[in-house]
């Protein structure tokens, strides 16, 4: 039900799953096998695939940190989108890469899960778009020596909050992996 009424298609986002960004995530391995099984998925029914890519001062562009992990590989057609703020339409052509392959609806995974995830889950959302965040497709390092909550907390409630976000025109929801079907036409 998107506002951008021209923009029927679904995409699947997978945002800055970095080696530097994801070492230490919270259960790294299986984010990062339920994020291969979505592009898996999205690949077999032609729905676009937008690969996001963060660098800043510890995210040097071209280092070994800041190379997508080795476990997912981006299709040379499949668009990539660099990024240096947490929301990925900042400073980013995200929204003319968006607009050209009809996406009204994003379907999100990757890192982090307090950072960049919810900047462009939000970032999207008040830009029109229906967002669906994948509840066990993302992630985050443990940054309670900070006084943020334990990593499985703050993953847990990032799910819980999106789920009950409302706006006119928009929706916002929560799937796990195992519940995300695509079909033929880019729609979820």
């Amino acid at each position: 039900m998107t506002t951008l009424s021209d923009r029927p298609n679904t995409a699947l986002m997978v945002i800055d799953v970095q080696n530097g960004v994801v070492e230490g995530a919270h259960q790294r391995d299986a984010v990062i096998a339920n994020i291969a099984e979505l592009v898996d998925k999205a690949r077999a029914a032609a729905v676009p695939i937008i690969w996001v890519q963060h660098s800043d001062a510890q995210l040097e562009r071209g280092s070994e940190t800041w190379q997508y992990v080795p476990e997912l590989s981006r299709q040379e057609s499949e668009p990539l989108v660099h990024k240096s703020y947490g929301d990925s339409f900042e400073g980013t052509d995200l929204e003319e890469v968006l607009a050209a392959a009809g996406v009204g609806r994003l379907l999100v995974a990757g890192a982090q899960t307090d950072e960049c995830i919810r900047s462009t889950i939000h970032g999207a959302f008040v830009r029109g778009y229906d967002v669906t965040l994948v509840a066990d497709a993302h992630s985050t390092e443990d940054l309670t020596a900070w006084g943020a909550p334990p990593p499985e907390l703050v993953i847990a409630h990032t799910n819980l909050y999106w789920e009950n976000q409302s706006a006119p025109g928009r929706t916002a929801g929560v799937v796990k992996t195992s519940e995300v079907a695509f079909n033929g036409e880019g729609r979820r």
